[in-house]
């Protein structure tokens, strides 16, 4: 089966309302390609690797979580950016991306998807009153020692997460996915005892360590892996064409 782009790239808006979330980049179709969709790659990130992938793999669409045009980078079309869009656009290939409203979304976000991978049961955003909250409190079936909880984390996301070992057992968790570490003080704040993001920055482990919290820092790709799977999926069922995700090795 085929897909007009035009009608793809308004049910992905549409499913996201993306046009309601204020972001650092352009929501949605970045780079067109053919008319006619047969076949959707997905991966995190927009990256030469990923696009090679995609063209040997005849993808008419890239579906990703961070594309490109971002607030303040540099507007000129030279260097990588310049192999990068060429080879989307001598291959025909759409870029579809979708930033805050892919880690925000109630059913194929980032968080929400994270949250189910580690077996956390939702409680509500890490904002209480923000109906914008990117990150997401909740609970484990049962307390865990960080130890352990660190254990589970790596054989989900197939790595070991940085961890500074708060000071008691594990129950209550906040996660925002990516390089959300500056959102510990909200975890904090919640009153949780563990917070999961992606990246760690230098202060980030003092106030973990100075308020008893465990943190956990298991990489911005490895946890954002999840929500443009899910996304690729909701696609491709809904217009019965292919989907295929490629991840493509990132440590960071």
């Amino acid at each position: 089966m085929t897909v007009a782009l035009t009608t793809l790239v308004q049910e992905a808006d549409r499913y996201l309302d993306a046009a309601r979330i204020a972001d650092y980049c352009p929501n949605g179709l970045q780079v067109e390609g053919r008319s006619q969709v047969t076949r959707i790659v997905s991966g995190v990130t927009a990256s030469q690797a990923l696009l090679d992938a995609a063209v040997e793999a005849n993808a008419d669409v890239v579906l990703v979580h961070h594309g490109y045009f971002w607030k303040n980078e540099d507007a000129r079309i030279i260097g990588m950016k310049q192999r990068r869009l060429k080879t989307l656009l001598v291959n025909g290939i759409s870029l579809l991306a979708y930033h805050l409203p892919l880690d925000v979304h109630p059913e194929v976000g980032n968080n929400v998807r994270l949250g189910a991978l580690l077996g956390l049961q939702t409680e509500g955003p890490l904002e209480p009153g923000n109906p914008r909250s990117v990150g997401l409190v909740g609970s484990l079936e049962k307390p865990l020692t960080a130890t352990e909880f660190q254990q589970r984390i790596h054989d989900a996301l197939g790595r070991a997460p940085l961890m500074v070992e708060g000071s008691g057992r594990i129950e209550r968790v906040a996660w925002c996915t990516g390089g959300a570490q500056g959102y510990i003080e909200q975890a904090v704040a919640a009153g949780v005892d563990a917070y999961i993001t992606g990246e760690i920055s230098e202060p980030t482990a003092h106030v973990a360590r100075e308020n008893g919290l465990s943190f956990f820092a298991a990489g911005h790709h490895a946890t954002e892996r999840y929500g443009v799977q899910a996304l690729g999926e909701y696609l491709a069922g809904r217009f019965d064409i292919e989907h295929r995700f490629i991840d493509c090795p990132n440590p960071a």
